[in-house]
């Protein structure tokens, strides 16, 4: 390289750009990583789900994430334990979740789950998937990452934690405050 092409001044232009790109590319990742270690947080609200039949799901937006809560059956609740061998996190020690609901439900109440809806790979929205016998799932249909009806991560797919479980407090029998401890 001659000492004419070095001091070049479009190269040096280019070599700044590139350095810049590099550096916000960086910082851009460092703080994507850093939100996804913290558990969300936003402002109370209450949910009714008293007209939600068991298997089914109801979608609601809390302070911009979509938030699920799914009515499980006894069938459902049995069935978390066949499959903990396939899971990359079955006792959720990785996983964001209040301190109530590090259990095998991954919940306050057995027949309650409660979760963020974004996949834990790179926040795509999965979709349940019915059909499966009690073993129903959660299915990211971009990248095929899996999760058991307790937001459980299994082995196979790009994900590798958990679905993660907002702070969230049953209010009555048929009512939670997601937001609220």
């Amino acid at each position: 390289m001659s000492k004419k092409s070095a001091t070049n001044p479009e190269r040096r232009r280019l070599y700044l750009v590139a350095g810049l790109c590099t550096l916000g590319s960086g910082l851009g990742v460092a703080k994507y990583l850093a939100d996804r270690s913290q558990p969300p947080e936003g402002d109370p609200m209450p949910v009714d789900f008293g007209d939600l039949p068991p298997g089914k799901l109801l979608t609601t937006d809390w302070n911009g994430r979509t938030v699920w809560i799914l009515r499980r059956n006894a069938e459902v609740v049995a069935a978390l334990a066949d499959h903990e061998d396939e899971l990359a996190d079955p006792k959720s020690e990785y996983s964001l979740q209040p301190e109530g609901c590090r259990n095998r439900y991954r919940s306050l109440r057995q027949d309650l789950f409660v979760a963020i809806g974004q996949c834990t790979h790179q926040g795509c929205p999965p979709q349940l998937r019915e059909g499966l016998g009690a073993h129903g799932e959660f299915l990211c249909p971009c990248h095929t990452s899996r999760f058991d009806l307790a937001g459980r991560v299994f082995r196979v797919g790009p994900a590798r934690t958990n679905l993660v479980i907002p702070e969230y407090r049953l209010e009555s029998e048929t009512r939670v405050v997601i937001g609220e401890a």
